[in-house]
């Protein structure tokens, strides 16, 4: 059983959340399972399970070697040649099945249980609502909002990774039933206001395309009746190493750039899409107008996303991904709550980049050499790669093509690509965060889900955060109230960021805080 050309970077990501971790353990355990997709004729003529079944393929792809896509009835098994070209086009070592029986665990979308004695996740949704069930199936509604059925996937196939892997998460029990919505992100609390059939996003910016970003442009993709102008910012192209949980990504838009990847993927009638291949600060720099409406973030760290705070957004949306959970939170700026750098300002003493990599390829004594080697973008020396060889005791020849390399080029493929740990076999050959793909998946639906929300005028939940651990059965509440930093330090404390926020968006203290939020 073959694994994907980008197998490596999938091993980073196992390799932090599950415990005891060894690569030929995790091989085998793949090669163990065949994933089910089981689906019928409610679910391939239903809009929102057309979304279900499209985002799973998306995640599971990625990760198994084997996979069932077994639609029982014409339009179905259709449906199911559809989705088995997607996941060659996303793994084209991909083993394919139609036998549903073959399958050790199978998520089931649509109404009808499959006669067979695997376990299977019921999966399915009703507008906002995100749907999973262990017992009987749950339908799929007849919308086209992308929302609660792309949530239902992230759900259903964080489900799978837990029964796969069983043995090495801590509580990864399965989930019995969810019923939760993505409008407000309470659970069983009903369908929520429904979607405008048109939804002008005025002038919106997406800040990051990666993975959450990816998760976004899924969700935006799949909804109807948008117009305006979106901007996507990134600097990037799109790596093969980015295929492990880029849901939107195939084998042929490597060497893309991302934000073109973008326009391509939302391009429509009514909806403009301008992309910018930049930085955020160096797409700041060269506007004139530095008003910005609302914008979605999807940035990596967090110093970039104080950096997008000082560019003093009206409205700002910002999702993130950690090891074990993820999160989405909406920030103004002079309303008295937590604006997003509150959520990011650093506490104690924080690694340099150069501290950094200089320890994570085991060569703390290099620092100075490594800072030099990131500022001035030079290639490694043969003599700098024996000795990060000879540090994780693994072979010079394997590294040896990284010689004249830059630096972050040999950090980013070696250690963040999952190299080491292939070569190594074991989960601590480095720390660089890596999430699941429905981890990433799911932050990205939720990001999109509030800027529509936003520019619809819908409701936004109240509380700043909600944060949702896809490893471990759904908590009841998953709203995460943050509050405002109070130790001065952060900018939304400062009176010349406020002053010119208000002269921004002519808003004026506390009198303009209602209008700023919906």
């Amino acid at each position: 059983m073959a694994f994907a050309n980008f197998f490596d970077r999938t091993v980073t990501a196992a390799s932090q959340v599950l415990s005891n971790f060894n690569l030929d353990t995790y091989k085998a355990t793949l090669s163990r399972h065949q994933i089910g997709l089981c689906f019928d004729e409610s679910a391939a003529t239903s809009p929102e399970g057309r979304a279900t079944l499209e985002m799973c393929v998306r995640i599971l792809a990625r990760l198994y070697p084997a996979i069932v896509i077994a639609g029982v009835g014409s339009e179905a098994e259709a449906l199911g040649k559809e989705l088995a070209a997607l996941a060659i086009a996303i793994n084209d070592r991909i083993d394919l099945s139609t036998d549903i029986a073959r399958s050790t665990v199978a998520i089931v979308v649509g109404a009808t249980d499959p006669a067979d004695d695997m376990t299977k996740i019921f999966a399915g949704s009703d507008g906002w609502r995100a749907r999973l069930s262990a017992d009987a199936p749950v339908g799929s509604g007849p919308t086209t909002n992308p929302f609660g059925a792309g949530a239902a996937a992230c759900f259903a196939t964080a489900n799978v990774f837990r029964f796969v892997f069983a043995p090495q998460l801590v509580c990864g029990d399965l989930d019995r039933q969810i019923d939760v919505s993505l409008f407000d992100y309470r659970q069983e609390s009903g369908p929520g206001l429904r979607l405008p059939d048109h939804i002008d996003l005025g002038e919106a910016y997406v800040a990051g395309l990666g993975a959450i970003g990816h998760g976004a442009m899924w969700a935006l993709g799949r909804l109807p009746g948008l117009a305006g102008t979106l901007h996507t910012v990134d600097h990037d192209m799109v790596d093969l190493s980015n295929l492990q949980r880029y849901v939107m990504a195939v084998q042929k838009d490597v060497g893309t750039p991302k934000s073109k990847l973008a326009r391509r993927l939302l391009k429509r009638e009514g909806l403009r899409i301008t992309a910018h291949p930049l930085k955020w600060s160096d797409f700041v720099a060269r506007r004139r107008d530095r008003s910005f409406e609302r914008v979605a973030v999807a940035l990596d760290n967090a110093a970039d996303r104080i950096s997008l705070q000082a560019s003093l957004p009206r409205w700002i949306v910002n999702a993130w991904t950690q090891e074990l959970d993820l999160g989405i939170s909406r920030h103004g700026f002079d309303d008295g709550k937590a604006c997003l750098a509150c959520l990011y300002l650093p506490s104690g003493m924080v690694k340099s980049e150069d501290e950094r990599v200089a320890q994570e390829l085991r060569l703390p004594e290099a620092k100075q050499e490594v800072r030099e080697l990131l500022q001035k973008s030079e290639g490694v020396s043969e003599n700098f790669v024996q000795r990060v060889a000879t540090a994780f005791s693994v072979p010079y020849a394997e590294l040896q093509p990284f010689v004249g390399q830059p630096l972050l080029n040999f950090y980013q493929k070696a250690i963040c690509g999952g190299m080491m740990i292939g070569l190594t076999g074991t989960g601590n050959a480095g720390t660089a965060v890596v999430p699941m793909a429905f981890q990433s998946a799911l932050a990205g639906v939720g990001l999109a889900a509030d800027l529509v929300k936003h520019a619809a005028g819908l409701p936004i939940p109240q509380s700043t955060s909600t944060r949702v651990n896809l490893l471990r059965p759904l908590a009841p509440v998953l709203a995460d109230p943050r509050a405002r930093d109070t130790s001065g330090r952060c900018i939304c404390s400062d009176q010349d960021f406020l002053d010119a926020y208000r002269r921004r968006y002519a808003v004026g203290g506390t009198a303009g805080r209602n209008s700023l939020l919906r």
